[in-house]
């Protein structure tokens, strides 16, 4: 890209994270040039503070379960001396960095020009970038900036004794207690990985159940694997109070019955959610403003395009149905570029977006909650499978389920209609949610998916059987 390129590229994206890079690389695999403004680190939350190193420590946490199960259930006489927390760190660290420098390195091959530095919208088609002064988008503005961790009214994090899921990570040490306060998917990961490293972990929602945006039977399922692992559960409870201790803090619970309980322990992490980041990058001045939530909602959702035309969004950005996820980050970001270089352009499918949870154990979902279903006032036929039914569920012997929603269009009320919704709870269930992606994505019924057959063993089998029992042709009808 020449110098004068620089100044005029055809797209502008500002931010570097998932939703940003997709939209970057795809834009310029289209023969667009693009200039993408990123204040910190290219991959954003994500890579660095999310989703990449966060997984990275749950697959630590998972081997030390391992140990634990080979010792406890299997004979073998193995135990864990010791973790060396500084290998952990270094191990994770040097996988961020590596995909860090592959993404980077794609950028560079496909001739994204990335300009380091803070962005400001100065009108609808105009950014000032910091070390690259004013630049116009002859195309359009992408706006990819993120999320941050929120924080309750009057609690602040001092990175040791209340963090954020941020702070979590790059803490110096394992406490050996957690109160971890939100039930989300973000809650339920660092409890179950703190609770696999040897704290005393209490889990505090105030909602009645966890994962309360999921379905409900994947949130009693996930609550009862987390409290048979020693995680104390308090759901429908609310933080009222925090003192801070020396080494640690004393916080103040209502439970459901409105006692008031004291829970003590050396760290409280608060994970009740991410807020939008606009700071900084002036809307007005292109005739924009964010919600009261901080959102900046798309005027055309086919094409997340805001009531200023040439100006779209992806990622953290957009309000719900949204979802906040990384891959429906990377959807957005191909959508907004081939809408920018002149392509049909298609709404991304939200509600065919798979949902997952990578705690011990594992939930992943996709399409609507039996709840969804029937505020939608739509006929269903449901049918769920416990894992332990199939022979490889039961060498796993950590429990979990298969629940399948379909639309119930027979005379009689048989399932003949689509596939509404894929709900699991169990081990390792998150590589097993792609074959119900595509089955809710493609409005499969369970007779086209029956015709299919699952390996044995498998876990993929609970999955298989579920489908043959609503076509009427399961061995295990119930």
């Amino acid at each position: 890209m020449s110098e004068t390129d620089v100044n005029t590229p055809d797209v502008i994206v500002i931010g570097g994270g998932t939703g940003g890079y997709s939209t970057a690389l795809r834009a310029a695999s289209l023969g667009l040039r693009v200039v993408l403004a990123e204040r910190d680190l290219i991959g954003g939350t994500c890579l660095h503070r999310g989703c990449i190193p966060s997984k990275a420590m749950l697959h630590a946490a998972e081997l030390v379960d391992g140990i634990a199960e080979a010792r406890e259930r299997w004979g073998v006489k193995a135990t864990v001396d010791s973790l060396d927390w500084p290998a952990l760190v270094a191990t994770r660290d040097t996988i961020v960095a590596r995909n860090h420098q592959g993404v980077a390195g794609h950028l560079r091959t496909a001739g994204v020009r990335v300009v380091q530095g803070t962005a400001r919208l100065t009108g609808p088609r105009t950014v000032h970038i910091e070390g690259a002064g004013e630049v116009t988008a002859r195309r359009g503005i992408v706006l990819a900036t993120g999320s941050r961790p929120r924080l309750l009214p009057g609690l602040s994090a001092d990175g040791r004794r209340v963090v954020t899921s941020d702070d979590a990570l790059f803490a110096a040490g394992l406490p050996a207690s957690v109160l971890v306060l939100g039930g989300g998917a973000i809650g339920v990961e660092y409890a179950s990985f703190h609770r696999s490293m040897g704290a005393e972990v209490t889990l505090v929602e105030a909602a009645g159940r966890l994962l309360p945006l999921e379905d409900e039977d994947v949130s009693r399922h996930l609550a009862r694997g987390l409290k048979k692992r020693g995680i104390a559960v308090r759901t429908g409870s609310a933080l009222t109070g925090t003192e801070l201790l020396p080494d640690g803090i004393r916080a103040t619970v209502r439970t459901p019955k409105g006692e008031e309980l004291a829970i003590e322990a050396e760290r409280l992490l608060v994970a009740v959610g991410r807020v939008p980041v606009t700071d900084g990058l002036d809307l007005a001045a292109a005739g924009l403003a964010a919600d009261e939530r901080g959102f900046v909602a798309p005027a055309d959702w086919s094409r997340l395009e805001t009531a200023v035309q040439g100006i779209h969004v992806v990622g953290d950005l957009l309000p719900p149905p949204s979802l906040g996820l990384a891959h429906a980050s990377f959807a957005e970001g191909l959508l907004v570029a081939e809408t920018l270089a002149g392509l049909p352009s298609r709404a991304v499918d939200y509600a065919a977006v798979p949902r997952v949870t990578y705690s011990s154990p594992q939930t992943a979902s996709v399409g609507l909650t039996e709840a969804e279903a029937r505020a939608r006032g739509l006929d269903i036929k449901m049918n769920a499978l416990p894992l332990a039914a199939t022979a490889k569920g039961m060498v796993h012997g950590q429990g979990g389920m298969v629940k399948v929603i379909a639309a119930a269009d027979g005379a009689d009320g048989e399932a003949t209609g689509a596939v509404l919704g894929v709900h699991l709870v169990g081990p390792h269930v998150s590589e097993m949610i792609a074959e119900s992606q595509l089955i809710v994505g493609w409005d499969a019924e369970p007779a086209d998916v029956a015709r299919h057959i699952h390996a044995h063993p498998t876990l993929s089998e609970a999955v298989g059987e579920t489908f043959l029992t609503l076509a009427g042709r399961g061995l295990h009808q119930h």
